[in-house]
């Protein structure tokens, strides 16, 4: 990681941090992922290999930033849906400060949308962090566009577990799905799906 990279992502946490701690308005509130939560993305999407990857959720574009930093170093892209006007032009913004731009592609609108236009199997890992109730009605969505062997991570599993429970409990009752929740930053509940 180039040190104006390193700084931008300590300015973009801090302005989070500040912004959401004077803010009660949620769609105004960044409600940005922990920095050991993007650490942690990083690695999976490098592990993985995961030249196509979906988050749902871009705010301001912090997340966003560590999955393309992971997703260049595989040459790899990173498609990210959010519907908030004024998030979409911060995360612009920070994604033309950090030159990971040309491996991010930017989609304004719902995710629903997005989802239900993506093919089947167009993409190897799944970043969740949105509007929380929304999730059980993405589900199948979701599970049509991730492919076989691909990852499903969801933000918040521990620090608004009733909110996700829905949605963990529909994805633990498939079949098709190994599940866990590790313990980093807000708790990511992750799954992947079998390669058969």
């Amino acid at each position: 990681m180039t040190e104006s990279l390193q700084a931008l992502l300590i300015e973009i946490e801090q302005f989070g941090l500040n912004n959401d701690s004077t803010i009660s308005d949620r769609p105004r509130r960044m409600l940005n992922i922990t920095r050991d939560t993007g650490e942690f993305l990083s690695v999976l999407v490098r592990a993985m290999n995961a030249r196509r990857v979906l988050e749902i959720g871009t705010s301001n574009g912090y997340s966003t930033l560590w999955l393309a930093l992971a997703a260049k170093a595989v040459d790899g892209r990173v498609t990210t849906v959010e519907r908030s006007d004024f998030k979409l032009a911060l995360a612009a913004r920070n994604f033309e400060r950090s030159g990971l731009g040309p491996f991010i592609a930017q989609v304004h609108g719902e995710a629903g949308a997005l989802l239900e236009s993506s093919g089947e199997g167009s993409y190897d890992l799944v970043f969740l962090d949105s509007e929380r109730s929304e999730y059980p009605g993405w589900w199948p969505r979701i599970k049509r566009v991730l492919r076989q062997g691909g990852l499903l991570v969801v933000d918040n599993a521990t620090s608004h577990a009733a909110e996700v429970a829905a949605l963990v409990a529909m994805v633990a009752a498939d079949p098709q799905f190994t599940t866990c929740t590790v313990p980093i930053g807000n708790g990511e509940f992750m799954a992947t799906r079998s390669p058969r």
